[in-house]
C-alpha cells in the first residue's frame, strides 16, 4: 500500500461513492477503482462489497479508516514540520551564557526572536566562562555567549560579536564621578567590589594591579556583576567591570567611567565545530541586530 491508496480510500470512505471520491481528488473514476482495488489486494481482508455496481464499505473497512486516518494525520503533522522546520519556525536552542549577559543582551534578543519564532523552544544556563565553554565542548548547549578574554584554545568555533572594554564603576558621589577617565593610579586607597577569583576579568584585574605594583583592599567578592553592581550603589566599594553593568545600576546613583590602561575582549558566540542549524543561524542574526542598539548605550564600541 502506499499514501496515494490510502487517500483514496479515505476520500471513498468520506464521500461515499467512486464518483464523488474522484472529484474529491480530482482524477478519474478508473484510477480511483483501481487504487482501491490494489489496496484492498494489500490489506489480506474485504474492503467492500459490490451491491449493484456499487462499492459498499465492510465493517473491516470502517474499523481500517480509523487507523488510516490517524495515519494521514499523523503525515499532514510531518508535512507540517518539515515546513516550520525549514521557515526556522520549530526546533529548539539551548544556550548557556555569563550572567552579565543572561541579565541584559539576551533578555531583548530572546524576545524578540520569540516575537517572530513563536514554537522555537529556548531555553538558558547562566555559568561562568569555564562552564560556558565546557557546556559547548560537551555539546550540553548549542550555543555559548561569552567573553574571548585571555581565552585559551578551546575545540569549539566563535564568532565575535561585538568590542567591550571594562569601565569603573563608581557611586555618582564619588569622588571619581568627575573624571572622564580613570587610571589606576587614582585607585589607591579605595575598596573593591570584585568578582570571585578565577573569573577571566578578575583574573586581568589583578594582573594589572600585580604589575603596576599596587595593593588593593577587596571588600566584598561575589559571583555576578549584578550583585557588584547592587553593591556599588550602596555605597560599599567601587568596581571594574564589564560595561554592560551600566544596564543594571541606577544610573542616578552611579556612573560607569573608562579604566586605563584599556582592558577590553570581544563578547563572542561558541559553539561546536560543525554548521549551525536554519533556527540557530537565525537567532545570531538576532544578536547581530541588536549590536547597534548596545553600542548606543555604550556597553559595545
Amino acid at each position: 500500500m502506499n499514501l496515494r491508496e490510502l487517500e483514496s480510500f479515505n476520500a471513498f470512505m468520506t464521500y461515499g461513492t467512486v464518483s464523488k471520491a474522484a472529484e474529491a481528488m480530482n482524477i478519474s473514476q478508473p484510477m480511483v477503482s483501481r487504487m482501491l482495488a490494489n489496496l484492498e489486494k494489500s490489506v489480506g481482508f474485504a474492503l467492500f462489497i459490490r451491491k449493484r455496481n456499487q462499492l459498499v464499505a465492510t465493517e473491516e473497512a470502517v474499523q481500517f479508516h480509523y487507523t488510516v486516518l490517524r495515519t494521514l494525520n499523523g503525515f499532514r503533522d510531518l508535512e507540517s514540520s518539515a515546513r516550520a522546520i525549514a521557515n526556522q519556525q520549530l526546533g529548539s536552542i539551548r544556550i548557556a551564557a555569563q550572567p552579565i549577559y543572561v541579565d541584559t543582551y539576551l533578555l531583548d534578543v530572546i524576545a524578540k526572536f520569540k516575537a517572530q519564532h513563536p514554537n522555537v523552544a529556548i531555553s538558558i544556563t547562566d555559568s561562568g566562562m569555564e562552564g560556558v565553554l565546557e557546556m559547548v565542548t560537551r555539546r550540553d548547549c548549542d550555543l555559548g555567549i561569552g567573553i574571548t578574554l585571555d581565552l585559551m584554545d578551546r575545540d569549539v568555533a566563535m564568532t565575535p560579536l561585538a568590542q567591550c572594554r571594562a569601565v569603573c564603576l563608581v557611586p555618582r558621589d564619588h569622588r571619581l564621578a568627575g573624571f572622564e577617565t580613570i587610571d589606576i593610579d587614582l585607585l589607591r586607597g579605595e575598596k573593591f567590589v570584585e568578582l570571585t577569583i578565577g573569573s577571566p576579568l578578575r583574573t586581568k584585574v589583578d594582573y594589572i594591579f600585580q604589575i603596576a605594583g599596587r595593593l588593593r583592599h577587596i571588600a566584598v567578592e561575589a559571583r555576578t556583576v549584578r550583585t557588584i553592581s547592587r553593591l556599588v550603589e550602596r555605597g560599599v566599594g567601587i568596581a571594574i567591570s564589564d560595561p554592560f553593568a551600566a544596564l543594571l545600576v541606577d544610573q542616578d546613583r552611579v556612573v560607569a567611567r573608562p579604566l586605563t590602561p584599556e582592558i577590553s575582549w570581544d563578547v563572542a558566540l561558541f559553539h561546536a565545530n560543525r554548521e549551525l542549524s536554519n533556527v540557530q543561524r537565525s537567532f545570531l542574526a538576532f544578536l547581530q541586530a541588536e549590536i547597534p542598539h548596545l553600542r548606543a548605550e555604550g556597553c559595545v564600541l
